[in-house]
Order: structure tokens, then sequence, then C-alpha cells
């Protein structure tokens, strides 16, 4: 929608699904990173600073940047917005794990920093509708846009046809377009749920506080909250050193699976996939996004978990010296 083509560049953070990195890869266009901000997870607006003053000495500026609101949690995207008007880019917000979120006082989704704001429905997703997501946009052109490249690029809109209708069953396909269409059934289950939302997210920040509290004296990295942002706390990512207690990253992290606690790591930087691979990226551009990726383990969240089954996630945490282990348990 936003003209993105071969030739093109388009910048997004390496600690994001593959997805965030793939929509520009559709397009022919180019895919770059933008290191990550070593509290938040998401895109370091200080590295994209640096990294666009290197582009426009080398003519090689990006068309489109998509920071991602990892975890959650929004970026600088005031910051972010500045940038795209001194250098002449679009912003498209990543925000599939943030719906519901808030950002400088306001709904992440109001586009208010961006040109493009898209949510995903998928089944782990705060909100769901099977499968599927939403973009969302303040221009009506590109409103207009995306409906078409939605279905096949085809119009019913007199005023964007190239000739007059033969009659009122006239359609022209005006583009190359998709069927991206969402399903009736999906919608409605979508809709079953927003009523829900704004108790769906209380309860994550809840269950997050709850996380913050009992593992507090523990020798881990807890999330960190910018004062902007109201977080949807879609997942919750603690940082562990290496060897701490004689078990590597590694082993903590088998160990918890073997315990029945269902952790992952989200996300492996995307340039260590084969795919981003073969196009070749330097490990040595992104220091932040390694160190996380050495050290990051997502725990539980989800409404419903216990006070219980928290204790249980923390227990495997905590080393027997640890600070208020007994009071804790």
């Amino acid at each position: 929608a936003l003209d993105v083509v071969a030739g093109d560049r388009v910048w997004t953070t390496p600690i994001s699904f593959v997805a965030s990195a793939n929509c520009a890869r559709y397009c022919g266009a180019d895919v770059d990173f933008v290191d990550i901000d070593p509290e938040t997870f998401n895109m370091s607006v200080s590295a994209l600073e640096s990294k666009l003053e290197d582009a426009k000495r080398a003519g090689s500026l990006p068309k489109v940047v998509i920071p991602v609101h990892m975890c959650g949690q929004s970026p600088d995207l005031k910051k972010i917005s500045k940038l795209a008007k001194l250098y002449g880019f679009k912003v498209i917000e990543d925000a599939s794990h943030a719906i519901g979120a808030r950002y400088a006082g306001k709904p992440v989704g109001s586009c208010q920093y961006s040109d493009i704001t898209v949510f995903s429905f998928h089944p782990v997703k705060i909100i769901t509708t099977g499968e599927g997501g939403m973009a969302l946009t303040n221009d009506p052109d590109l409103m207009a846009k995306m409906a078409r490249l939605r279905s096949h690029g085809i119009t019913r809109d007199p005023a964007l046809m190239t000739r007059e209708p033969d009659g009122l069953w006239y359609y022209e396909q005006l583009e190359l377009g998709y069927n991206y269409r969402m399903t009736d059934i999906q919608a409605a289950l979508g809709l079953s749920q927003m009523d829900s939302l704004d108790g769906f997210i209380e309860e994550r920040r809840l269950i997050a506080d709850r996380y913050a509290k009992l593992m507090s004296g523990l020798d881990v990295e807890l999330p960190v909250e910018s004062k902007e942002a109201l977080s949807s706390y879609h997942l919750y990512v603690v940082r562990v050193e290496s060897g701490r207690g004689g078990a590597s990253h590694r082993d903590l992290f088998a160990r918890m699976r073997m315990a029945g606690i269902g952790v992952n790591l989200h996300y492996i930087p995307i340039y260590r996939q084969p795919y981003y691979q073969q196009i070749g990226y330097d490990l040595a551009h992104f220091p932040n996004a390694e160190n996380y990726y050495s050290r990051a383990i997502s725990i539980p969240i989800y409404p419903g978990l216990t006070e219980s089954q928290q204790k249980e996630v923390v227990r495997h945490f905590a080393r027997p010296q640890a600070v208020g282990y007994q009071t804790i348990f």
C-alpha cells in the first residue's frame, strides 16, 4: 500500500517474528535491521538515528521503517515520527502484541505517529479470530488502497474507475491484489471478545505486577516499562545470566520445559534465519539483539494464570540462597 517495490529499502527490528521483515521481501525490497534498546527490547531510537545519518551520506535511506511493539509495549514513536519527517520515510507500527495497550495516553492503533498500524489476531494473541489481523490508518487513500489489495485489487467505486460503468454490476480490477478477506465467522469471533479487552489487559498487568514482586531479589532482569507506554503484557520476558547457579541459559530453559512450564524465546533474531543469512548480515552490528538472544526467556502470562502457578514458575529461577526465598514460597 505504501508503494514499496524492488530496489526500495525497509528497516525493522531483529527481535520480532519473521513476518515483520518478510512483508518487505514480498514486495521485492531489501531489508535491514536496527538494533534494539537493551531495556525495552524495542527498536533503539539512537541506533536508528545513527543508521539514518550513515544511510543519508550513502544515498541509501529506507522507504519504510517498521518498529515493533515488543511484548505489548510501544517503542518511542514520538522520536521515530520526528525522524520520519526529517528523513522522509513512512512508518508501519507492528502492533501484533499490543492490542489494548496505550501510548502517550492514546490507544495503540490511533496512528498518531505512524502511517499504518497492524494488529494480529493469531490464536495466541490477546484478541483472536483464529487467524488474520487488522490494518489501521488515518489516511483515506491508504485505506482505499488496502481495501482493494485485500480483495484482488477490485473496486466498485465509480470515482476510481477508468471508464463509465456498464451497469450496476460493474467492477474494475485496478491492480494485482490478493484474497486477504477475513471471513464473517472469524470477524464475529473477534468482535465477541472486544467487550472483554480492557479486562484482559487489566488481568495481564496484575499478573505482571505479581511476577515483579515474586522475582524481586532473584538473579534475573525483569521487564522495564517506559513512562509513555502502558503495556498489554502480551509477553513477559526475563533475562538470566548464563552460568547462574551452574545452569546455562539453555539448561534452564530445558529444565523448565521438562517441569511442564511453557517457556519460550521470543525471538530468534531475524538475521540469524537461513533465508536472511543468505542475504548477509554482520552479527556485530546488533550487540543488544545478540545479548538479548543469549539471555531471554518468555515465561507464562495469560488470563487465568493463578498466583500458585506463578510461584511454581518463579521457584525454578530461585537459588536456595536467594534473598527472601523462604518468605516468598
